[in-house]
């Protein structure tokens, strides 16, 4: 493939001006009290909803996503508004990159159905993937997870440019970084994870030829350079808020009006959350969820196969004891063969048998006399 690189196709982005009315919704949702958010009929309620996009954590008992926090992540960054201000958090030396340099290449459910938060760009020719995890139980698996995401986004890249794999040229490829934010809790907080190191333990000449580099970002990516808290550091403060609400109210619409509320008066995601208040509600709320779907569908199975297990006891119990009693009257027709007391056809009928089953059991007492 030659050099002269094709410049990607950038999407059309919607606009993603606030309205006048979404501003003074968003404004007076952040500073309402509680009392002020308790309408005194569905009517009211109803049209404080239309207009705010917050729900009344008072009558609305929708379960929160456990992914909400996953929508909003790969929501947010789909703009290219805030995708520009994610990449600048990385890579603060670069003043070239604008809006118009970047594509967004996020791939839908790589590994999954179903809710994703994974992000993947091209800036200037270089690849950035930034994949977040959440898990209060830390996985290195992470890292084949990224590298699942390489191998499926340069397929793409490649595709589009049509480049042919099985020419003469070498093709060319887009200088990658590959990132992880992780939201969670850990103690041990390393600031890059490799592949090579994590998975395989031979000794290092005769290790494998794979390996993936993943940097780690917990929170604002170069605080010594900023004033606050860029995108990223924002990002992980709205999770840990949530975190916090969910622990007091539980998934509730308490749980994310209270998030939401908080953030936007203490200037986290301020401006996403104010100007896209109802779709984040809509994001985070939902009676019928997929996490929910998944959990009833485990349940469901887990109680199926209980039930198979307990029919496949009793089957077992049964047969069992269908065994136990068959050994005790195949004792008692020896008893009674060994006392000759009583003929073969009245042992027979004694013990419910045949009379060919009786000789065949004397058969073989006389085989082992």
């Amino acid at each position: 493939m030659s050099n002269n690189k094709k410049n990607p196709v950038t999407p059309k982005i919607p606009p993603q001006s606030p309205t006048d009315t979404e501003k003074s919704g968003a404004h007076d949702a952040g500073t309402k009290t509680e009392a002020q958010q308790d309408p005194k009929s569905m009517a009211e309620i109803a049209a404080a909803q239309s207009e705010t996009g917050i729900v009344n954590p008072h009558v609305d008992t929708r379960t929160a996503k456990r992914t909400g926090k996953d929508s909003v992540f790969t929501n947010m960054f789909q703009q290219r508004k805030y995708l520009l201000q994610l990449y600048q958090a990385l890579h603060p030396e670069d003043t070239s990159a604008t809006e118009d340099s970047l594509t967004n290449i996020t791939i839908e459910n790589v590994l999954v159905n179903g809710q994703y938060n994974d992000v993947g760009f091209l800036v200037n020719d270089k690849l950035v993937i930034l994949v977040e995890e959440q898990s209060s139980n830390w996985t290195m698996n992470i890292i084949v997870r990224a590298l699942f995401y390489i191998d499926h986004t340069l397929q793409i890249y490649l595709g589009e440019r049509e480049a042919d794999l099985y020419g003469s040229k070498k093709v060319y490829l887009p200088e990658t970084e590959l990132y992880v934010l992780y939201t969670g809790d850990r103690v041990d907080r390393p600031d890059k994870i490799t592949l090579r190191e994590q998975f395989y333990t031979e000794p290092k000449e005769r290790r494998t030829a794979i390996d993936v580099t993943v940097k780690m970002l917990y929170g604002t990516v170069h605080p010594e350079k900023i004033k606050g808290e860029d995108i990223i550091g924002q990002y992980v403060s709205f999770t840990k808020e949530y975190n916090k609400q969910v622990k007091e109210h539980g998934r509730t619409a308490k749980a994310v009006s209270e998030t939401i509320r908080i953030c936007m008066e203490q200037n986290i995601l301020r401006e996403y959350l104010g100007s896209r208040k109802k779709e984040v509600v809509t994001m985070m709320m939902d009676l019928y969820d997929q996490d929910r779907i998944l959990e009833i569908h485990i349940a469901s199975e887990k109680k199926i196969a209980a039930e198979e297990a307990r029919n496949e006891g009793i089957k077992e119990g049964i047969k069992e004891a269908n065994r136990e009693a068959e050994k005790e009257k195949t004792a008692a027709i020896m008893r009674m063969l060994k006392l000759g007391k009583l003929t073969i056809e009245e042992i027979a009928a004694c013990q419910s048998v045949s009379a060919q089953s009786v000789r065949e059991i004397e058969a073989g007492m006389l085989q082992e006399a």
